[in-house]
């Protein structure tokens, strides 16, 4: 009888490390959900790197974008494409919501990588695709995700709606110049006396371009903190609110969750005398005359690039003798810098004039030596910004987000009952109001958290930036004040001979002029 001997299938990736790489979704792009990305980046590479037969190949994620919506998330699409290369074996994910709230979607990209011998690991759902039963589990908690985010939606729509009607809709996040107290909104004085001061400049005939470029001279923060700009100035003038009154309704979104500007498609609701005015109706009416009859206005000032260069420096230049600012001036046949203590009063302060050339020549060689020293100064300045994050911050984040996440199931929670007849309005309304102050007190913790790891995130991002560029081994013989404004925070100057160039990444690097 003749011997046969069986021999077993080999398992290539028996003897290697499975690439594993993590999926995260945040729904809006605002800073604190950036730094949310970063909570979920160290909690998965402490994840994977825990395994010794695992090896992390990244963190794939989209910023601002809805759920629903397969084809607009380029970095769900980046990580399915990487898994088509082999880049990736093994792939998790928070939850199935986290990664496609529409049922077809979610099954479709799972059998695809299946197919592949790719599987998905959902944590909060303990749902690993590569088991027998996990596809029909799939499929139930992605039918469960699609009708929870409809539910949520048509529930938040009624109640939004209810409140529209009595006027006691709460406007979460008003406008320049106000402050939202306990659900009311509240004048901001000094951001009042802004909105005032722009109202004004457009009834003496100032452009919203004009208007936003001083205002960013005088370093006046905007809003969010950010740069003024013609855009924002016109919307602030159209805005009705700044009368008192407020229009509901002016957005909608609808059953396929697509977000519309609402031109008569449903009901608007007009509510006179909903706050405090910081202009009145005719200085408003006015202005807004103004904006209509120049309507063309916006966008008109397009600068040479001899004016970009020319202003770019303007506010940027700080004295290191008495702090003061230093402006441009003309002197006899060429362009400079002088500090305004100096010329008010050359005793308070002996720093004198600097050319203008001069300072962008530094720049440029400033620049340039950067490109040269990536490796030296750059890349060991990366590392070790890197090394100073606090893991112990971003680990109570982690925490922070996953108990807000609690907070609003169980709001929904209740406003399901509320609206199926299941529970009383006065307990419904002393359990919203429960949940509403738990979500206050993580939502503080949150701020305070990240407003510690903000300043961080992004000198890591303006980093990240200049290393891109110095990577080309960009060689520039002029100013350029697009670079200049991207990467400068400002200049000091520590004598006629020396300034120093702050960058938004941190160190200031000095140049002989």
């Amino acid at each position: 009888m003749k011997r046969i001997t069986k021999i077993e299938p080999v398992n290539k990736k028996a003897n290697k490390k499975l690439k594993v790489a993590a999926y995260a979704r945040v729904s809006t792009d605002r800073d604190d959900q950036l730094i949310s990305l970063d909570v979920q980046k160290n909690h998965y590479e402490k994840y994977i790197k825990a395994r010794p037969n695992w090896e992390y190949a990244g963190l794939y994620f989209d910023e601002g974008i809805s759920g629903t919506h397969m084809e607009k998330r380029n970095g769900l699409l980046k990580l399915l494409e990487d898994c088509e290369r082999g880049k990736i074996d093994y792939v998790i994910v928070k939850s199935i919501s986290r990664f496609s709230r529409n049922t077809i979607d979610s099954i479709e990209t799972a059998r695809k990588l299946c197919e592949k011998g790719i599987y998905i690991f959902f944590e909060k759902e303990n749902i690993d695709t590569g088991k027998m039963d996990s596809e029909l589990l799939l499929s139930i908690f992605s039918s469960l995700a699609e009708s929870e985010s409809r539910s949520i939606s048509e529930n938040n729509k009624w109640g939004i709606q209810k409140r529209y009607q009595n006027g006691t809709f709460k406007i979460g996040y008003p406008p320049y110049g106000y402050h939202n107290i306990d659900g009311q909104m509240v004048i901001d004085e000094n951001q009042a006396e802004i909105v005032r001061l722009i109202f004004s400049e457009v009834l003496v005939g100032k452009s919203p371009g004009l208007i936003a470029k001083e205002l960013n001279e005088k370093k006046i923060p905007s809003k969010r903190g950010k740069k003024w700009s013609s855009g924002v100035i016109h919307g602030m003038v159209r805005n009705e609110k700044y009368t008192g009154d407020v229009i509901f309704q002016k957005t909608f979104t609808d059953e396929n969750f697509k977000h519309h500007v609402n031109y008569g498609e449903r009901n608007q609701y007009y509510a006179k005398d909903h706050h405090e005015p910081i202009v009145s109706h005719d200085t408003f009416e006015k202005a807004n005359n103004i904006i209509e009859k120049n309507g063309k206005e916006k966008g008109i000032e397009k600068y040479t690039d001899k004016y970009k260069n020319r202003y770019a420096l303007s506010g940027k230049i700080v004295c290191d003798e008495c702090g003061g600012k230093w402006k441009r001036v003309k002197l006899n046949s060429y362009f400079g810098f002088a500090c305004n203590t100096h010329i008010k009063n050359i005793n308070m302060c002996s720093m004198k004039t600097i050319p203008e050339d001069s300072i962008k020549l530094a720049f440029a060689t400033m620049m340039n030596k950067l490109s040269s020293a990536r490796e030296v100064v750059l890349l060991p300045l990366e590392r070790n910004l890197k090394r100073s994050s606090n893991d112990m911050q971003l680990s109570r984040l982690e925490e922070l987000e996953s108990l807000l996440e609690k907070n609003t199931e169980r709001k929904n929670q209740v406003m399901d009952f509320f609206t199926s007849g299941l529970l009383d309005p006065a307990v419904n309304s002393e359990e919203i109001m429960r949940l509403e102050e738990e979500r206050k007190t993580i939502a503080k913790e949150q701020d305070l958290i990240s407003k510690n790891l903000s300043g961080g995130h992004e000198r890591q991002k303006s980093l990240e930036d200049i290393l891109s560029y110095t990577a080309k081994k960009n060689i520039i013989t002029e100013f350029d004040d697009a670079l200049f404004l991207k990467y400068v925070d400002h200049i000091i100057v520590y004598s006629r001979t020396e300034i120093g160039f702050v960058m938004k990444f941190g160190p200031i690097f000095k140049e002989r002029i």
